[in-house]
């Protein structure tokens, strides 16, 4: 009897009343389903929280702030330059299309170049003065690479005025107005030149660098003298704009770094082929072995 109703219930299971028209499994599903989506959020936003308490400026005091301004003053400078000119660009009257460019190495140079425009002499000799500081530059380059060895200097040079010609034919400048131009300057006999960026200045900075590399700090400060005097010479003829005379400085500085990556670069190649010279090599003699 006892074993004919326990059969009866496993084929006919009892039915548990619903609740609005789910019944129990139902019901346990959406509610497992909730819990799982529940649970999900909660992951969700503890790992928000967790990232945002992992960031570094939580864990910033105030004798972190101090310490940077006291430590760490050239940055705090250039965040004050950024504020600074970020008012100064969102307020500025844009120069009209018809309009010559404003340039502030100009207006600092308007006396010299009052006094070159009436002594065309003098304008020549100090042209003639700034060629001979090019072929400074040039005889100190290709010493480096063909006395001494040094391929540096000489790679720069040439992957800066590769950049220089590709930059300067993109975009081909307006020459100033109130240009002075001058047959003993370089490039000799009035040709027509690139103005961005200017080489003169660029590769007065790369021989700079080599020779501060040597130590030769007399030399080093010597041409840095002669490339500020060549800067305003070139202002005051209106033969570069001052961004002109900017950027070569920055790309002598940036392309003896590209150099100095370059030579690092081929020394890796060859010492991995020593490496695996060597190795192949030495399978050849235990072979032989």
């Amino acid at each position: 009897m006892y074993g004919a109703e326990s059969a009866t219930r496993r084929r006919h299971p009892q039915q548990r009343p619903s609740s609005g028209g789910l019944s129990l499994p139902d019901q346990e599903f959406g509610m497992g389903n909730a819990k799982r989506a529940a649970v999900k959020v909660g992951h969700g936003n503890s790992r928000k929280s967790s990232a945002l308490a992992a960031a570094a400026f939580m864990r910033w005091t105030m004798e972190d702030a101090v310490n940077v301004a006291r430590h760490h003053r050239v940055p705090c400078l250039f965040a004050v330059g950024l504020l600074f000119f970020m008012v100064i660009e969102y307020t500025l009257q844009m120069v009209p299309p018809d309009s010559p460019p404003l340039d502030l190495g100009f207006v600092a140079t308007r006396p010299l170049h009052r006094l070159l425009s009436s002594s065309p002499e003098l304008n020549t000799l100090l042209a003639a003065l700034n060629t001979v500081f090019v072929g400074m530059q040039t005889s100190y380059i290709l010493w480096t690479w063909l006395v001494e060895g040094r391929t540096r200097a000489t790679i720069s040079t040439l992957f800066m005025f590769t950049c220089r010609g590709i930059l300067g034919y993109s975009t081909q400048l307006p020459l100033p107005q109130g240009f002075l131009g001058s047959g003993a300057d370089f490039p000799v006999g009035n040709v027509s030149f690139f103005l961005f960026f200017s080489g003169h200045v660029a590769g007065s900075m790369i021989a700079s660098l080599d020779m501060r590399r040597m130590k030769r700090w007399r030399q080093a400060w010597t041409f840095d003298a002669l490339n500020v005097l060549q800067a305003v010479r070139l202002l005051g003829t209106r033969g570069h704009y001052t961004v002109d005379l900017a950027v070569g400085l920055g790309a002598g500085i940036l392309f003896d770094s590209v150099a100095g990556k370059y030579e690092e670069s081929c020394r890796n190649i060859i010492e991995k082929r020593t490496i695996g010279m060597d190795g192949m090599n030495g399978i050849k003699e235990a072979s032989r072995i």
